[in-house]
């Protein structure tokens, strides 16, 4: 199976990590920061990533 290491935000931002781990993170903190109260799960995140 292929690593997931990107994903665009709706809101337009590209996110990129290292591997899913790293990706996830930088999701979240993404969210945390930029739309609070917004969270998604590990696998909402890798669902949608690419």
């Amino acid at each position: 199976m292929r690593t997931k290491s990107r994903l665009t935000c709706p809101c337009g931002t590209a996110i990129t990590g290292t591997d899913e781990d790293d990706l996830v993170e930088k999701t979240q903190a993404h969210l945390g920061e930029a739309h609070p109260g917004m969270e998604y799960s590990r696998d909402e995140i890798l669902f949608i990533a690419y």
